[in-house]
């Protein structure tokens, strides 16, 4: 057999090239998003209506001008002639003196006469409408009138106790004195509420008292 042909010189030697397969890419990774960071929510603390202390709720003084050419006034006047602006001019060292409690004496006298009078006019009122009406609307709304009358009265019926206590405190001077702290409760009050035994302060005290924890 035929030798084989020699490889011409400078011929390359054909050779086997093995490529090295390249490795397999793994599945890229899925990229992490991108996580805030939590975000802390303090529940709401929820919160009782607590009532506000006593010292932030000091009521306004009642403040009424005086006027100084009626200062004098009282010295020439008597108690029922004096008028309300003229008491009130009257100098702070003749608060409660007796010409300023003869002037409340005749209020409350005065007032307690007019609640006597429309108790008076009530009962008689109430004699007249016990007449029967048929219509059952008209019926409902006199008994609904008669009913608001008698409240009315109630009220009045309590208050001329307190009306026959004041005048017991101007007979025994404590008329115009505060119960609780002993300070004058003020003539601009007193002509307002005759019947006062605390001054403003001492009464907002007590209401917010009432309202904390009841009767």
């Amino acid at each position: 057999m035929p030798d084989k042909a020699a490889p011409k010189p400078g011929a390359r030697t054909a050779t086997a090239v093995v490529k090295k397969a390249a490795p397999a890419r793994q599945p890229a990774a899925p990229a992490r998003k991108s996580i805030p960071p939590k975000t802390v929510v303090t529940p709401a603390v929820k919160t009782k209506n607590l009532p506000m202390p006593i010292a932030a709720a000091a009521p306004m003084p009642i403040v009424i001008k005086k006027d100084p050419r009626l200062a004098n006034n009282w010295k020439t006047k008597t108690a029922d002639e004096l008028s309300d602006a003229e008491v009130i001019a009257m100098p702070d060292a003749e608060y409660m003196n007796d010409k300023q409690l003869a002037f409340f004496r005749i209020k409350l006298v005065q007032l307690k006469d007019d609640i006597l009078q429309n108790a008076d006019q009530t009962t008689e009122q109430l004699r007249k409408d016990t007449v029967v009406v048929p219509d059952p609307a008209d019926r409902a709304t006199i008994e609904e009138e008669h009913a608001l009358e008698l409240r009315t009265r109630d009220r009045e019926r309590k208050l001329l106790k307190k009306i026959e206590q004041s005048i017991g405190r101007i007979d025994s001077g404590d008329y115009g004195y505060c119960d609780e702290t002993g300070e004058p409760i003020g003539v601009p009050r007193l002509l307002a509420r005759p019947t006062a035994t605390l001054s403003l302060e001492a009464q907002q005290r007590r209401e917010l008292k009432q309202k904390m924890f009841g009767d």
